[in-house]
């Protein structure tokens, strides 16, 4: 592994930080916390490692880890869910 090495919060390996996806808390106008992709890896916050499976997410959602990675009540993982799967169709369609 070279570069950077992060922690998945659902499978709790490690890996290069180029792999893994990095997650932040986005607070709405009501006041709801919910976990969002940041791909780029800019968006200012706290950012959480997850690696871009839905087995993760779901361990992840399981050990309530988002809550604790974030220090706050979050919402979010069927958008998450969503997300992550649009992104592995993409690349499954991109590599054939």
């Amino acid at each position: 592994m070279q570069g950077p090495v992060r922690t998945c919060v659902g499978c709790r390996g490690r890996d290069s930080r180029s792999t893994l996806l990095r997650l932040v808390v986005v607070t709405d106008d009501r006041g709801r916390s919910t976990v969002t992709p940041d791909p780029r890896r800019r968006l200012p916050g706290r950012g959480a490692w997850l690696h871009a499976d839905i087995a993760c997410l779901d361990l992840a959602v399981r050990r309530r880890a988002f809550s604790r990675a974030f220090r706050c009540r979050v919402d979010g993982s069927d958008a998450l869910r969503a997300w992550i799967a649009d992104e592995a169709q993409r690349s499954a369609v991109l590599t054939n």
